[in-house]
């Protein structure tokens, strides 16, 4: 069992890392065409880089109860990283094409998380 936790989170630490590196190479490409798109592409970095950054955050967490508010500030940001990927698809900022792989991804990504959170949450109570 705790085998099975070890490798649920490692799946999870990881994922959110590759998506942010993704993310950041987009927005490396977001942030040389000039006007809105640009400013779409900060939006967009600072919310799908800090999944990861709020997962890794959850790991360390010092207790159950702060693993879950790392957690449950994480599945906040799938949501508005979705978000700026939709505006900037609609507004014609990037190929709709790879848009779409990252909105799937980061929907997919609120579902896990969701279910870590209602998990942990249901768990930590007597």
């Amino acid at each position: 069992m705790q085998n099975e936790k070890v490798i649920g989170r490692s799946n999870i630490v990881e994922r959110t890392f590759s998506f942010a590196l993704r993310i950041v190479k987009l927005c490396r490409r977001l942030e040389q065409t000039p006007g809105a798109t640009r400013s779409l592409a900060l939006q967009l970095l600072r919310s799908g880089t800090s999944i990861g950054a709020n997962v890794e955050e959850a790991q360390a967490g010092q207790s159950k109860a702060d693993f879950v508010s790392k957690m449950a500030i994480a599945l906040k940001e799938p949501r508005e990283t979705r978000y700026w990927l939709r505006l900037n698809r609609e507004s014609d900022g990037a190929d709709a094409g790879s848009l779409d792989i990252l909105i799937k991804e980061a929907s997919e990504l609120a579902n896990i998380l969701g279910a870590i959170v209602s998990k942990a949450r249901r768990t930590s109570r007597p």
